[in-house]
């Protein structure tokens, strides 16, 4: 019996230690994010970097968050793939759509 508790604890234990490694959308947003579109989403105008859209579907803001993207300005957005998992891209998404003009 305590065998079987001890291994029903380790199993937990090991299935919840990546949902809690996560890091959450806003602070991904801070991180990888904020310094060129703006802390309220509301792009760099130096950078050619517009304010984020209601208007761009969730396929294309994940597309770009995780294939990077060429923009009008000097820079290119830097791609996130490998970097953050896809159910960090997807809640990223959300997160941007909050900030959204």
């Amino acid at each position: 019996m305590i065998v079987r508790i001890a291994t029903v604890a380790m199993l937990g234990a090991a299935l919840s230690a990546p949902m809690m490694a996560q890091t959450s959308a806003a602070d991904n947003y801070k991180a990888k994010c904020a310094m060129c579109h703006g802390a309220d989403g509301s792009g760099k105008a130096a950078m050619k970097i517009e304010p984020f859209s209601a208007k761009t579907s969730d396929a294309d803001s994940a597309a770009a968050i995780k294939n990077g993207k060429a923009g009008a300005g000097p820079v290119k957005m830097t791609g996130y793939a490998g970097k953050l998992s896809d159910a960090e891209i997807t809640a990223l998404v959300k997160y941007v759509k909050t900030l959204a003009k």
